[in-house]
């Protein structure tokens, strides 16, 4: 099995790697010290296997084991952590196992048993199944995830100037660089809203637009448009949504 260890602590990860010398048919490919990191190492690498602490900068182990569950051949995910009280976070993003820290032997052990039982066929199902079974489940995001040709590419949430509906498929508008780019994502808009309530507002049925990079609204004949930073023709508000809006502005 190829190993991934994800842990913002150097002796952390050496002692895991240490343990993993010990076990049989196994290889550290990468090791990361953030969700970031994993991410990038995953799509470099493609491991069976990822050892993840939760507790990181940025963006912490659930956040990145739940983008990794929307790749097209998740790995099986083991959180190593000094804290218990994660737990049931863990296995809502999918986890097969939850070791605390100091992960002994025979614990990793039985957890890469348990994660060689499971093909990447049943773990892609796990997934799909749990994503169902708890379609409320929120959590704080620091990034937006797409799948392209070249794996999962995570997008900042403070890159975001708005989403945009199109049916079942959602588009995000986001600037890097100076330059305007987008991208098609899974996640529903509704999804969206909830996740992202405190930093985002609905403007129509089909657009949810970051408040911080909100500027202003501009008059046309197609009705109202908002006017948003980087982007040259922002989205429509909808007559429902413009008193919401109106007030909004006001505050900014």
């Amino acid at each position: 099995m190829k190993v991934l260890i994800v842990d913002d602590e150097p002796l952390a990860r050496m002692r895991l790697a240490r343990l993993l010398e010990q076990q049989p048919d196994c290889e550290v490919i990468a090791e990361a010290e953030t969700g970031e990191q994993a991410i990038a190492a995953y799509n470099q690498h493609g491991p069976d296997v990822v050892l993840m602490d939760i507790r990181m900068p940025v963006m912490d182990g659930l956040e990145a084991a739940r983008h990794l569950t929307k790749s097209d051949e998740p790995p099986a995910v083991i959180f190593c952590t000094a804290y218990n009280d994660y737990a049931l976070e863990a296995f809502e993003a999918n986890a097969v196992d939850y070791l605390l820290k100091p992960v002994n032997r025979e614990k990793l052990s039985l957890a890469l048993a348990k994660a060689q039982k499971l093909n990447r066929v049943q773990l892609s199902a796990l997934v799909s199944d749990n994503q169902a079974d708890n379609p409320e489940l929120s959590t704080e995001r620091s990034h937006i995830s797409a799948k392209s040709s070249r794996g999962i590419e995570l997008i900042a949430i403070n890159e975001v100037r708005y989403f945009l509906a199109d049916h079942k498929y959602v588009t995000v508008f986001y600037c890097q660089d100076g330059e305007l780019k987008e991208v098609l994502i899974d996640d529903p808009l509704k999804e969206l809203e909830q996740t992202l309530a405190e930093q985002f507002v609905r403007i129509h049925r089909n657009a949810l637009v970051a408040v911080v990079h909100i500027r202003g609204l501009e008059k046309t004949e197609q009705g109202a448009l908002l006017k948003i930073a980087d982007v040259e023709q922002g989205p429509q508000v909808s007559r429902r949504h413009m008193p919401a809006v109106r007030k909004l502005l006001q505050r900014l």
